[in-house]
């Protein structure tokens, strides 16, 4: 799990917004201070979910003293945001595999790829 600083602000007329230094562009807003911390985890995921897609670099979380040495960031409140981590990348791979053991999975599964993901995973587990 990965924890990053979002920034909380609020305006007298607007609602609480949250921003990541770490993730320019990440920012979501909500109208009391627990929608806003529920959507600045929604937000931040959905942005290293799509880094992620991109296969772009995931940064290392900056520190509380390297953000709020920002003159910018000096009338905001950090919090912290806890984002668990997901299942790594995927890679393609190509197998050959005998056509009635391929027939077999199609039939247990609408997933060949996690069927095939999930017994890896299990045979790894007992040991070959």
């Amino acid at each position: 799990m990965a924890s990053y600083i979002g920034l909380l602000r609020k305006d007298d007329d607007s609602d609480f917004s949250v921003d990541f230094p770490d993730f320019p562009g990440c920012v979501t807003a909500g109208s009391s201070l627990d929608i806003a911390r529920q959507r600045a985890l929604e937000a931040l995921q959905f942005h290293i979910d799509g880094m992620v897609e991109d296969d772009a670099d995931i940064p290392a979380p900056s520190s509380l003293a390297a953000i709020m040495g920002d003159g910018a960031n000096r009338d905001a409140v950090a919090i912290l945001v806890d984002v668990p981590e997901r299942h790594p990348r995927s890679v393609r791979v190509n197998v050959m595999l005998p056509r009635d053991l391929v027939q077999a999975i199609d039939r247990a599964t609408g997933n060949r790829s996690r069927f095939l993901a999930e017994a890896a995973r299990e045979k790894l587990r007992v040991g070959l």
